[in-house]
């Protein structure tokens, strides 16, 4: 029955559709080659054609090079995730079912064939750590195997380049990119062209940061901290001088709020529309960016959290303004400033690769996202053990506080049986306000968050251990095993017997699958284990998404029991999945068009660069110039002057054309209340804007070459670079454009209409 379902599956295309049966074919024809295989000296043949990749001799001598190096054997499902990867697909595969082993195979599998491997990862820690951990076997294979991390010098990130594999941060290498794109000089580029992209933790790469730009800036002038601001909206009351709407993401003043702006400041705020801006920054930063859930403070720095992961986003900062807003709220120094020389957000940089892979542990969920936006299809590998894992029903709470008593209460039982736990809290705030609760009864718990994740993976790989209470932020210590007992075989039998890893969640996420996730930290390789997650009526889940909709009475116990209650919260949760959707598809809708424009441009930046294509069309343009210079200087000096204009022109144009389509797209939504399509109005105006600025590089490239003086260096001429450069990541507005508000308005107006037939299809 089982097969039917499959074929059924496959038949509508469904997620996790991809038909293992090939696969497993493979596989099991590379089990009967396994011990003619073991007694080769040199595992690779000398010459390897594209089709043996993939083979099931491929897969025997995959497996053999793994037990040879590693000490490890890989299992059949392991094989089938690899021949998975090399087909293109995101594989999914639960927790601890060695997902490193398998990318680091397939990777192989890519660089045999002869193509460029760049493993993706989330940060330079597992970066690190895996192209070290799976060098071995790289080497066995006859192939070479790097890192870069965000300190990698500009010769180390050339030399890891040039290895066969090369494993990075998802950040790190957009930044390369971004810092080449601005090159004068093609000796000085970094990054070789795209070839194979293998995404590790897709779903969190390839969806939950989609959207986040990457951000190359240049040198301006300092930024105002708006001390004042911060001063004077400090003073302003909740609901008596503003407003903050039902979802939490825009704040709005009060008439009386108005008057009492305008009384300190000694203006009408109408009139003063820049001031108008700093107010908003200010108040923005006041009511809605709360400390140790959306930031912390550390080291007299703002750091941002990635609320996906539960961790410092050490390279990421909001736009300017509010930057420097919330640093004045915490009476901290402006940092430093500049305007954006280019951006590329996570999507468009995964885009750029002409083949993509990755693997997860939760691509099922996200599997219309990757096929919609990376044409990826997901197979679902089975575990090489059933999961043993018992998952409780939620448990709901009517209020806060019934759900944090019950919380530790529950903490509190578990300890006292020696059962490791393992809590997942929402935000930083929650994790260490359960610290200060837990060890007011006297218990030890070990609190994992933002405030200390270079330890994470320590932390989290003794978190099976006998007694151990694990406090986290969503995924943190993500890509770290917890073995029961810490690994020590007696001390896991004993853990075993206690019922494994109990799982903890404070609190349902806005996804489903941030859910699964941490879920998955208990049951590996079939090790018993435990989850709950803990409700109540007042999470923001509820009150964000359901605003409408009351729980159910609470029954014996102080417990929720009526269905409703669990039909309710998968309610809110998938409203809450559609409006984060559509943001993700209306945002790609504007950045596909600039996509498309940067690489035309890029394509005609790159002849010049590594040509003499502007010394050609400067001498079109201007002859009799030409000519002079080159009877005075020779024909050398003059190819890389006129090189050194156009590509200056190209970059200061294109970076001021990206600051027209950020102002543009701010103000778009206004055109829906003329009743225009606003997508179809930004395209209207951004497509002539981009012949404009092709005819600006033109003009302003023909006018420095007439006008140049090349006894002097060209920077003294009008044509300096920025002194300095850096890079991060930005929070792309986040409290969202006013269209993107307008959308969520939209769904939860939806929402209410359908709120009739909550549960229902």
């Amino acid at each position: 029955m089982a097969r039917v379902g499959d074929w059924i599956r496959r038949f509508l295309d469904k997620p996790g559709s991809v038909d293992l049966t090939p696969y497993q074919r493979v596989v099991a024809e590379a089990g009967r080659l396994e011990d003619e295989v073991a007694r080769r000296d040199e595992l690779v043949p000398a010459s390897v054609p594209p089709e043996w990749v993939g083979s099931a001799e491929f897969c025997a001598v995959v497996r053999e090079a793994a037990r040879r190096a590693l000490g490890q054997r890989p299992f059949d499902v392991q094989l089938v995730g690899v021949l998975g990867l090399l087909d293109g697909t995101v594989v999914q595969m639960a927790t601890g079912e060695g997902k490193t082993l398998v990318g680091a195979m397939a990777a192989a599998g890519f660089a045999l064939r002869g193509a460029r491997v760049h493993a993706v990862s989330v940060n330079d820690y597992l970066a690190r750590r895996d192209a070290e951990w799976m060098g071995p076997l790289y080497e066995t294979l006859g192939l070479t195997a790097g890192w870069i991390a965000e300190l990698s010098t500009p010769e180390e990130r050339r030399e890891a380049y040039a290895k066969d594999i090369t494993y990075a941060a998802v950040s790190e290498l957009g930044f390369d990119v971004l810092r080449d794109r601005m090159r004068v000089d093609a000796a000085e580029l970094v990054v070789p062209p795209p070839d194979v992209a293998l995404v590790d933790e897709a779903d969190s790469v390839l969806v939950d940061e989609a959207r986040v730009p990457l951000v190359l800036a240049g040198a301006a002038d300092p930024g105002v901290a708006l001390p004042e601001m911060a001063a004077l909206v400090r003073r302003l009351s909740k609901g008596y001088h503003y407003t903050i709407d039902e979802e939490g993401r825009s704040v709005f003043l009060t008439p009386k709020g108005t008057d009492t702006v305008e009384k300190a400041l000694g203006v009408l705020l109408y009139e003063h529309p820049g001031i108008v801006t700093q107010v908003n920054l200010a108040l923005h930063a006041q009511a809605l960016l709360i400390r140790d859930v959306d930031y912390i403070v550390r080291d007299g720095r703002v750091h941002l959290i990635n609320t996906s992961r539960g961790r410092v986003a050490m390279l990421q900062r909001w736009p300017d303004g509010l930057q420097a807003a919330v640093e004045a709220k915490e009476r901290l120094p402006a940092s430093e400033t500049g305007e954006i020389l280019d951006s590329l957000t996570i999507q468009s940089l995964i885009r750029r690769y002409p083949r993509v892979c990755g693997m997860t542990g939760t691509a099922v969920a996200v599997a219309d996202q990757l096929r919609e936006f990376y044409d990826l299809r997901v197979a679902v590998i089975p575990p090489n053990r059933p999961c043993a894992r018992a998952d409780e029903p939620d448990r709901v709470y009517p209020t806060a506080e019934a759900k944090r008593q019950a919380l530790l209460e529950e903490i509190s039982a578990q300890h006292a049986t020696g059962r490791p736990i393992l809590v997942g809290t929402l935000d930083i705030a929650e994790s260490e306000q359960l610290d200060e609760a837990l060890r007011a009864r006297g218990l030890r718990p070990v609190v994992l968050n933002a405030k200390n994740d270079a330890e994470e993976a320590a932390i989290i790989a003794r978190a099976g251990e006998r007694g151990v209470i694990t406090v986290s932020t969503q995924m943190a210590g993500r890509g770290t095993d917890i073995r029961l007992g810490g690994g020590v075989p007696e001390q896991e039998a004993e853990v075993a017997a206690l019922g494994g890893l109990y799982i903890i969640g404070t609190g349902r996420h806005e996804s489903s699958r941030l859910d699964d996730q941490l879920r998955g930290r208990a049951g590996r390789q079939g090790d018993p284990g435990g989850s709950v997650f803990l409700v109540s009526g007042e999470d923001p889940l509820l009150t964000a998404y359901a605003p409408e909709e009351a729980l159910p009475p609470a029954g014996a116990g102080g417990l929720v029991r009526d269905p409703r209650a669990a039909e309710l919260i998968a309610h809110a949760q998938r409203v809450a999945e559609g409006v984060n959707l559509e943001i993700h598809r209306n945002t790609w809708r504007y950045t596909r068009l600039i996509e498309r424009q940067r690489t035309e441009l890029l394509e005609r930046r790159d002849r010049i660069l590594r040509g003499d294509a502007g010394a050609e069309a400067l001498r079109a343009a201007c002859p009799e110039r030409d000519r002079e210079l080159r009877a005075a200087f020779g024909d050398e000096k003059v190819d890389r002057a006129a090189r050194q204009i156009v590509l200056f022109h190209i970059d200061r144009c294109w970076t001021e054309h990206l600051g027209f389509l950020a102002d543009l797209r701010e103000g778009i939504h206004l055109r829906a209340l003329g009743r225009l399509n606003p997508l179809d109005e930004f395209n209207r105006e951004a497509v002539p804007a981009y012949r404009d600025m092709l005819d600006e590089i033109e003009r302003r490239s023909k006018e420095s070459f007439e006008k140049a003086d090349l006894t002097r260096d060209l920077d003294d001429q009008g044509l300096k670079r920025p002194t300095a450069t850096w890079t991060y990541l930005v929070q792309d507005n986040p409290f969202g454009s006013d269209w993107d508000r307008i959308l969520k308005r939209v769904a939860g107006a939806l929402k209410r209409g359908r709120s009739g037939r909550i549960g229902g299809r």
